[in-house]
């Protein structure tokens, strides 16, 4: 089994995926390619039908999509617990992933994910305050109903989905109720997440449309040239 993946600093999907078969010990082989240099693009197409990561390959099985990815896992090992057991735990754990998969776009698009990095004061809060309200109520009614640490108590494919939300609270430094914070640092406490997050930071690539700085001054560009031509 192989999981295809991007740069472990950046590729919040990949994270994801990764998570689930590294903290259920599932052996898998990892295939890295970058999210850029020249033919990046390319580069992934031809390892992956839908021209994005992740990727399970298991023999011939070939599955694109986290929450795919996380089910066909769930399938084949039904003993590793990576759902909740209970069916109402399960349902509502499948319920807080499918809103994490869709939802939350404001978060994603005003602070990528960057384990490397720390910069607080450049997200507005403004633009991430709905967000970061239901993430908290998410959050809490879950923890309240399973006594924590972890959404559903112990580790789920659910607190993998929501891993990356975890780091962009930290590395923006994101205003958060005591009880969500204990959940970050649940998360960062987790000893898969410890080894992606050592990787991670060690990684020597740059990927600049990634990177909050140069995502704000793209920003104030088209600002200011769409202000030129008012």
């Amino acid at each position: 089994m192989k999981l295809i993946f991007a740069n472990k600093n950046y590729s919040s999907w990949s994270l994801r995926a990764w998570l689930v078969l590294k903290h259920f010990n599932i052996p898998f082989d990892e295939d890295m390619v970058l999210l850029n240099g020249e033919g990046w693009r390319e580069t992934i197409r031809k390892k992956s039908p839908s021209g994005k990561v992740p990727v399970l390959v298991d023999g011939d099985v070939v599955v694109p999509e986290t929450i795919a990815i996380i089910e066909y896992l769930n399938d084949k090992y039904p003993a590793k617990g990576i759902w909740p057991s209970n069916r109402v735990e399960r349902a509502l754990a499948r319920a807080a992933a499918a809103e994490m998969h869709g939802g939350f776009t404001a978060l994603r698009n005003e602070a990528p994910m960057n384990l490397r990095a720390s910069h607080p004061g450049k997200v507005d809060p403004d633009l991430v305050a709905g967000d970061l309200k239901r993430i908290e109520r998410l959050w809490g009614d879950l923890i309240s109903r399973s006594g924590g640490p972890y959404l559903f108590g112990s580790f789920t494919a659910a607190d993998a989905m929501f891993a990356p939300v975890a780091t962009r609270i930290r590395t923006y430094d994101l205003a958060v109720t005591d009880l969500a914070m204990e959940y970050v640092e649940a998360i960062y406490a987790l000893p898969a997440f410890q080894e992606w997050l050592v990787e991670a930071v060690k990684e020597p690539w740059t990927v600049e449309q990634d990177e909050i700085d140069a995502i704000l001054a793209a920003r104030k560009l088209a600002n200011s040239e769409a202000a030129g031509r008012a």
